[in-house]
């Protein structure tokens, strides 16, 4: 998760356990408009078998449908199922098991991905093609309910719903920045999966091309910097958001906060 960075430097961050494991999020959003429940991502589900499990110790107590219930909504609410990428952790929630068939988690949303990064997971690289898992995706098609986004970088999706296209983690993944209130919130999914990994050479090892994730990274931390945006992230197992600052050593960590703050945080400054 760390990339070349030194274990003397990222156990302080996240520590490690006797296996040399590290507990990670797998923390979706919830975006509720005036007439869509769309849902960003959606962790690795429960389809897969015990040895698949196995390799990742999933534990806790939380789900998906225990997350939603909690704010009042179901697995039936959702409208749109947005896929940041296709990786399992970010979207074998998508689909279930009912019996022998594999149908969508979201009977009656519309699952939207991006047409080239949709490409390089059913045709993947060495390199990914454990991550993409044909359960997880090929279902999503033949259900019908798959669609494209061709919005353009940076422009609005929907209203107050921009895309931002990076390069570097894989092909194409699509980070929503938000519009709320008065405030920019970016889902940073797995260009910056932590707080951790604000500095520019903390680059996870998954990174099919790390420098160009670091190009991506400094763009956006600088836009992020000078703009006064919330960063939101997906597997910080303890931050949930965060604001950032310019220093003397490039773009650093200013304050982290909950979700739930988020009003108040930003109202303030």
């Amino acid at each position: 998760m760390h990339g070349v960075v030194p274990k003397s430097l990222w156990n302080k961050s996240n520590p490690a356990d006797e296996n040399n494991m590290c507990s990670w999020a797998m923390r979706c959003l919830l975006v509720v408009t005036d007439n869509r429940v769309i849902l960003i991502d959606n962790g690795m589900g429960t389809k897969q078998d015990e040895k698949f499990f196995s390799h990742y110790y999933p534990h806790g107590d939380d789900t998906l449908e225990k997350s939603l219930a909690k704010n009042g909504f179901s697995v039936n609410d959702i409208t749109d199922a947005f896929l940041t990428h296709l990786h399992f952790d970010h979207c074998g929630g998508s689909i279930k098991r009912e019996g022998d068939k594999l149908v969508p988690t979201f009977p009656n949303a519309t699952y939207w991905g991006e047409k080239r990064h949709w490409h390089a997971a059913t045709h993947p690289n060495e390199r990914e093609k454990a991550s993409f898992l044909k359960e997880n995706i090929l279902p999503i098609q033949e259900s019908g309910k798959l669609r494209f986004i061709e919005t353009a970088d940076g422009e609005e999706w929907l209203k107050d719903f921009r895309i931002r296209y990076v390069n570097g983690h894989t092909d194409i993944m699509m980070l929503p920045q938000i519009k709320y209130n008065n405030t920019t919130l970016l889902y940073c999914a797995d260009l910056m999966p932590s707080v951790a990994h604000i500095p520019l050479p903390w680059v996870m090892g998954y990174d099919i091309r790390p420098m160009d994730t670091m190009q991506e990274k400094r763009k956006l931390l600088n836009e992020a910097a000078d703009n006064n945006w919330v960063l939101f992230f997906e597997h910080d197992p303890k931050n949930e958001c965060c604001t950032l600052l310019q220093t003397e050593k490039g773009v650093r960590l200013k304050e982290t906060f909950p979700l739930s703050s988020i009003d108040e945080k930003m109202g303030s400054l």
